[in-house]
């Protein structure tokens, strides 16, 4: 036996996310059903690097897995690639095989995940990217970005935690911007933030605080304010998961990943 990383992409809006659920399409399902079916063992089990919420999208998604398939040469892995997109849906794709140590674990040694959420700002409605969300009139990218910076260290982020059973609520983010980017047909707004964890819905919570503080004229400190109540109630409600997107789960220096961010 040895054990592999996968980097793979999907497109969300199809996915009832990226968990196993009963009776539901997953991007798990899908890949536990690809790699058994190249490797003749359907007891292979896939581990995921995390959830994803139904409709959310990724660019670079993980897990790992155990197999007896003979992958030793780059030629054996680009086949071995090749052909499980062969069998794999259009709407997602494995991109990537590594080998790892034995005692690899694609969720417990991930050292960061970067998330990205994005909003057009237009009275011009989005034709070709529907993974947004759209909303008609200027916002304040400049407010919003200040606020969100906010939000930077170790905190408890009970305020942006929808319920569920993960007891613990402390995360660290490394890094948190909202940028700018005018194209012809109107504005793109893009929140990206860095972290250690996330909790469930705590992104979409994040963005939805940003967009009622943007709204409603408030402060950049009031983001703070919220974070420090560690109260549901007084953060933003949920932005619809479609503009939602997992950029990248990483294993390295997230320092070094975030010089990379444009």
């Amino acid at each position: 036996m040895a054990r592999y990383l996968i980097s793979f992409e999907y497109e969300g809006r199809n996915f009832f996310g990226s968990q196993i659920q009963p009776d539901k399409r997953t991007a798990q399902e899908e890949l536990a059903k690809a790699i058994c079916t190249l490797t003749k063992n359907n007891s292979t089990k896939i581990i995921m690097a995390g959830r994803l919420d139904r409709g959310v999208s990724a660019k670079c998604h993980t897990a790992h897995f155990d197999t007896e398939y003979a992958l030793d040469t780059p030629q054996e892995e680009f086949k071995f690639l090749n052909s499980l997109n062969a069998i794999l849906p259009n709407d997602i794709a494995v991109f990537k095989i590594l080998k790892t140590e034995d005692d690899f674990h694609a969720q417990k040694n991930a050292t960061f995940r970067h998330y990205r959420y994005t909003i057009k700002s237009s009275f011009v409605k989005p034709v070709f990217n529907k993974n947004v969300l759209f909303i008609r009139k200027p916002l304040n990218a400049e407010l919003m970005d200040a606020a969100v910076k906010e939000i930077v260290g170790t905190h408890d982020f009970s305020a942006f935690k929808s319920t569920s059973d993960n007891p613990s609520t402390i995360c660290e983010i490394y890094f948190a911007n909202v940028s700018k980017k005018e194209i012809e047909t109107g504005c793109y707004l893009e929140v990206n933030i860095v972290g250690n964890r996330f909790l469930y819905n705590m992104v979409r919570a994040i963005v939805g605080t940003l967009l009622m503080i943007e709204k409603e004229k408030m402060p950049a400190g009031k983001m703070k304010e919220i974070l420090n109540s560690k109260n549901r109630a007084f953060a933003g409600p949920n932005v619809e998961p479609y503009g939602l997107t997992l950029i990248k789960t990483g294993y390295n220096n997230p320092k070094d990943y975030i010089k990379t961010i444009n």
